[in-house]
């Protein structure tokens, strides 16, 4: 499935719109990763840890955001745009949302 984050395909031709379209996870940072994050913010640094944490979020989200649009008949996903925010108390949780808008594009245009 495609998944851009502009409004067309390049190349292609947008056959249908399907409709919005959207993933979302939540995940939490554990306290050795909060930590060594701490650790870090004192000496400088990136953090492997929660760089993972973001990534696993970000990805799980698209994922997710894809499946909705393959049971609504879709085979891209355009205009992606990927929110990110803390939750809990704290911000000890990671929100992280992908929308797009599901289209049909014609795999072979003449």
């Amino acid at each position: 499935m495609l998944v851009t984050t502009t409004n067309n395909l390049e190349g292609k031709k947008i056959v249908r719109y399907i409709g919005l379209v959207s993933g979302e996870t939540i995940i939490g940072a554990n306290i050795f990763k909060d930590l060594f994050a701490g650790i870090r913010d004192i000496v400088g640094g990136r953090s492997g840890s929660y760089e993972q944490v973001l990534r696993e979020a970000k990805n799980t989200a698209i994922n997710e955001m894809q499946q909705q649009a393959m049971a609504m008949g879709a085979n891209a996903v355009i205009a992606v745009d990927l929110d990110f925010e803390t939750v809990g108390s704290g911000g000890s949780m990671l929100m992280v949302t992908a929308t797009g808008t599901g289209v049909v594009f014609e795999e072979n245009p003449l």
